[in-house]
């Protein structure tokens, strides 16, 4: 049993002033870590200490491991909790947190090398049983191009080109033909190399109406795991999640049962520990699912699983690394009503989604109460910079129905009030307001084909 009193958060705004709220409901110390350019944020002064690790950029600052290990041993912290983003899925940082005798809340790092590289987590998914998309090995920065082209063919199009080392959409592309395939595969490649230090990518399948579904999962680190039900993240602009909601709409229990036990079973042949994210593609029409990745940390739209399910993903992260878990059986985690997520980005959609920093001069959010949780490193007057994710909120409502949730958020995004910069919340409504998301019709390509009559809206 790790003994645990102070936690330090190896990240920022909303995601680590949500960690500092359990470790005070947990009667643990909080440690922030902060940059130049967040000395005086809201995750800052929430937390019981704070210590500086370097300039604005992310590089020098948060994902400075020597710097975000110094602070924790400057302040006698216990544990790192990494959130989601930055080091969350760094191998050699989390065996860093291990070798400096400090509790490491995640993942074993072995379990984090697989399954952060794609190619190996594909084959580790197939060898469990799980159905994954068809796809090819990898391809290194200089292969023959007549290779790739080969296996594009066997592939099939249209196709993805995908980083081996990384997710989160970054520097996925789509190809629909041989044309483009050579100079697509160079540029990913390139983005590849600059955002994970790993250049190698590889081909995948692309289902044209699909949706993005997700099994949140909980796994003990003795092969035993659990689900949490599911996620439906369809609604997406270039790869990157906009609303997310649960219950899914639409697809056939047996589907959802299906996909929740493929993904307890790949948490239990990697003796998974923690929370984490198995993410499937589903084929809009014939319902037939297949394995994307797995993300080894707790996720962005992690509170809706908990607004449905009234269980604390955190605090269970929390309790298993100080060995206080007590273990849970399937049958004993529930579902009630229906959650939706939106994300309140500083954008500007009349200029195609370009970031929008700037003062926020005024930023009112609705007061969250039973049905309404709101998570935001922000508060009026701050400055939203340049340097990180423009993401200002999450607005999480919870519903007896779909339909009662999809009304309170709409109610909830029109309490909102920013000015100094622009936002997406009036698409955000469009979104929502739309007969074809009303009616449950959602599927990855939901903005794209509706871009005009959204932002018309």
């Amino acid at each position: 049993m790790a003994n645990i009193s102070k936690i330090l958060v190896a990240n920022r705004g909303e995601i680590a002033s949500r960690v500092f709220r359990t470790c005070k409901a947990l009667g643990l110390s909080s440690v922030a870590v902060f940059s130049d350019a967040d000395r005086t944020s809201v995750h800052v002064q929430a937390a019981d200490e704070a210590r500086h690790v370097g300039p604005a950029a992310a590089r020098e600052s948060y994902l400075n491991v020597a710097n975000v290990l110094a602070a924790a041993r400057d302040t006698g912290a216990d544990a790192i909790h990494p959130g989601y983003g930055f080091l969350s899925e760094n191998a050699a940082f989390a065996q860093a947190v291990m070798d400096a005798g400090l509790v490491w809340i995640g993942p074993a790092p072995q379990t984090i090398r697989d399954m952060g590289d794609k190619e190996r987590a594909r084959q580790i998914a197939q060898d469990a049983g799980v159905p994954v998309v068809p796809g090819s090995t990898r391809f290194e920065p200089g292969n023959d191009t007549s290779e790739i082209v080969k296996a594009a063919e066997k592939v099939g199009y249209p196709l993805l080109v995908k980083a081996a080392g990384g997710g989160g959409g970054i520097g996925m592309r789509r190809v629909d033909g041989p044309e483009k395939l050579v100079e697509t595969v160079a540029a990913t490649q390139s983005m590849a190399a600059k955002s994970f230090n790993n250049g190698a990518v590889f081909l995948e399948r692309f289902v044209p109406k699909a949706r993005h579904i997700e099994i949140q999962v909980f796994g003990f680190g003795n092969g035993d795991a659990v689900h949490l039900f599911e996620r439906d993240c369809s609604l997406q602009r270039r790869f990157q999640k906009v609303i997310e909601e649960s219950p899914a709409p639409g697809l056939p229990s047996d589907v959802l049962q299906s996909m929740a036990r493929s993904a307890v079973d790949l948490c239990r042949v990697t003796r998974y520990a923690g929370a984490g994210t198995v993410e499937f593609i589903v084929d809009a029409d014939s319902f037939e699912f297949f394995f994307l990745e797995m993300n080894t940390r707790i996720q962005v739209e992690h509170a809706v699983t908990e607004m449905v399910t009234g269980r604390d993903l955190v605090a269970m992260q929390i309790d298993l690394a100080r060995g206080r878990l007590a273990p849970i059986a399937q049958d004993e985690i529930t579902r009630r009503g229906h959650s939706i997520e939106c994300r309140l980005y500083a954008e500007n959609p009349g200029k195609m989604f370009m970031p929008s920093p700037g003062p926020l001069e005024i930023f009112e959010l609705p007061a969250a109460g039973e049905s309404l949780r709101i998570d935001s490193g922000y508060r009026q007057g701050d400055e939203v910079t340049p340097f990180y994710d423009p993401m200002l909120a999450k607005i999480v409502i919870w519903g007896e129905d779909r339909e009662i949730a999809r009304s309170r958020a709409l109610a909830a995004l029109g309490a909102v009030k920013v000015q100094g910069i622009h936002t997406n919340r009036d698409f955000l409504l469009s979104c929502l307001a739309d007969p074809v998301f009303s009616a449950g019709d959602v599927h990855t390509g939901f903005i794209e084909t509706r871009l005009k009559t959204l932002l018309a809206a």
